[in-house]
């Protein structure tokens, strides 16, 4: 896949003009190299249109970086050293101090001071500004990034499966993410970061609520969003959970949701703008009277995930300004919520409308009192 995911920059670059691409962008470096680390202190990849990419990064993150990235030429600094020093120092030795560079704007790793000290130690330099090609590069898959979100997917429907099995009411919120965590990184997931797992109220604020130390009674609502990494790819999945009986207004709003939902996942087929996706859920939501505003997004890109402030991908989202097109292939975390019910799906766009790569059966679970 490196190959190709090198193939694919150098040809943005070449319709750009630039001679040289500084990588700082910590999803868009794995993604290129296999090799990925935090901006603890700057690091970037320094890729040429022609010739061989190499590495500056510290010299603590030298060993991993040629494990993991073994045909990368590693080149490192000191921690009492100047890393953005070391970065233009390096495309200097190697005759890019009058070259057109470009970079990525909106990458975390280029911040204004970022740019302020590569630009000092490079004055003669031109930059180019190819702002979102870290995202934009990676909206649509290789097939090994799908076989990623594949297993990660697994995870997410193998560990709702039993936290539906085993948690019952009187648990602690913190009792069902701590075995959320525990059946991630047992069944090969990167981390055991699971996603919110809350008590639900309202339409939407639950969705990035937190609140650990409650425990389940009789009639509340288990929001569920798990949120496991393989390779760093993430796949997504919620669904709500009644403690006792579902009422029958719970029972048939779920219906509803679920619906609306199941012939937005239909329509998603290459060539669609986002915008009429988003509608399927927006409007129908809004004429029906299920909530009175829906100010969030209805779905998401998903892919890699690592080492920024960014836990969630919206360089291309649905909503109802959206105008850009589905291809074959994007894969996005499509959800629904309303009156403290969240339904969700990973999925892949096909030309026959979209795969859930997130299996289990689309439907309100109940616990035991």
């Amino acid at each position: 896949m490196i190959a190709e995911a090198l193939s694919r920059l150098r040809a943005a670059m070449q319709q750009a003009e630039v001679d040289i691409m500084v990588v700082d962008h910590g999803e868009l470096l794995a993604w290129l190299t296999g090799y990925t680390v935090s901006e603890t202190l700057y690091r970037a990849c320094l890729v040429p249109l022609n010739g061989e990419p190499w590495m500056v990064l510290r010299q603590l993150d030298e060993v991993p970086c040629r494990t993991q990235s073994p045909q990368l030429v590693v080149e490192t600094y000191r921690d009492d050293e100047d890393p953005w020093f070391a970065v233009a120092h390096s495309l200097v030795q190697r005759g890019y101090q009058r070259a057109r560079i470009g970079a990525d704007f909106y990458s975390y790793g280029m911040t204004v001071h970022s740019w302020q000290q590569l630009a000092r130690h490079l004055p003669d330099v031109q930059w180019c500004d190819l702002s979102a090609i870290s995202d934009r590069l990676r909206s649509v898959k290789f097939p090994a990034e799908l076989t990623a979100l594949r297993q990660a997917a697994a995870i997410a429907d193998a560990t709702l499966n039993r936290i539906g099995n085993e948690v019952q009411g009187g648990w602690r919120v913190r009792d069902v993410a701590a075995l959320a965590a525990g059946q991630f990184l047992r069944l090969g997931a990167d981390t055991g970061e699971t996603g919110p797992i809350v008590i639900a109220s309202g339409d939407n604020g639950f969705l990035h609520a937190s609140g650990h130390e409650q425990r389940l009674q009789r009639q509340d609502v288990l929001h569920v969003e798990l949120i496991p990494k393989v390779r760093h790819y993430s796949a997504r999945l919620m669904r709500p959970f009644i403690v006792g009986d579902i009422s029958s207004h719970r029972a048939e709003l779920a219906e509803q949701l679920i619906a609306i939902q199941d012939q937005q996942l239909r329509a998603m087929k290459p060539g669609v703008s986002a915008g009429e996706i988003d509608a399927i859920v927006r409007d129908t939501i809004l004429s029906r009277g299920l909530r009175t505003d829906y100010p969030n997004v209805t779905g998401y890109a998903l892919g890699l995930y690592t080492r920024t402030p960014r836990p969630s991908d919206f360089s291309t989202c649905f909503h109802a300004s959206a105008t850009w097109v589905l291809e074959a292939d994007m894969v996005f975390h499509m959800y629904i919520s309303a009156q403290s019910l969240a339904f969700s799906e990973t999925v892949r766009v096909t030309p026959e409308g979209a795969e859930r790569l997130t299996m289990l059966p689309r439907q309100l679970l109940a616990l035991p009192e």
